[in-house]
């Protein structure tokens, strides 16, 4: 056994030297370019056996070349975190503005309800009434008797039918009734 221990720990040896070698091999090619390529095998070091470790995405962040910000980036980042006096002031202008122009709006709209509600209710009663006063018309017309107010007017006033010559004909403009503007001649 001992042997065989003597022939691992000379294995191992012999692995431990060819992983400096290619070490220094990767160094000095690096040094060549001026940067290490992160995907290029062999740019990491060896972890138990020969396997190359993969890199994870947060060390390869790392690894890239970090860009320092512009100045006037910066300065335009700052500016736009920032809000100046002259620009809240404008800011709350039209905010005030926005909430007088919503606020009428919605008593406009108020009013408009409302007045249209009124307007329902009046014309409901104009048709109230109009039914009514159609009741109280036929009402009165059938209870006045023609021929009894003829009996009355012939009989008891003295009135007769009208002749000839006492009818006029006055041309109308459509109205129901007629102005006299003069005394209509006696014929």
């Amino acid at each position: 056994m001992e042997g065989c221990e003597k022939q691992m720990g000379r294995q191992y040896q012999q692995m431990q030297g060819n992983r400096r070698q290619s070490g220094q091999r990767q160094e000095s090619r690096s040094r060549n370019t001026g940067r290490q390529n992160p995907y290029r095998k062999g740019a990491y070091e060896y972890q138990r056996g020969t396997a190359v470790r993969e890199p994870s995405f947060e060390e390869l962040l790392e690894e890239a070349p970090r860009k320092k910000p512009n100045h006037t980036a910066r300065k335009n980042r700052e500016k736009a975190v920032q809000m100046n006096f002259g620009y809240v002031v404008f800011l709350v202008g039209a905010l005030a503005f926005t909430a007088v122009v919503l606020i009428r709006y919605i008593n406009l709209q108020s009013d408009i309800t409302n007045s249209v509600k009124r307007v329902s209710r009046m014309e409901s009663e104009l048709h109230a009434l109009r039914q009514d006063n159609d009741e109280y018309e036929n009402r009165i017309n059938s209870s006045v008797d023609l021929e009894e107010v003829k009996r009355i007017a012939i009989c008891e006033l003295g009135m007769k039918y009208a002749s000839e010559g006492q009818i006029i004909r006055v041309e109308g403009g459509g109205d129901d009734y007629a102005r006299k503007y003069a005394e209509i001649p006696d014929e």
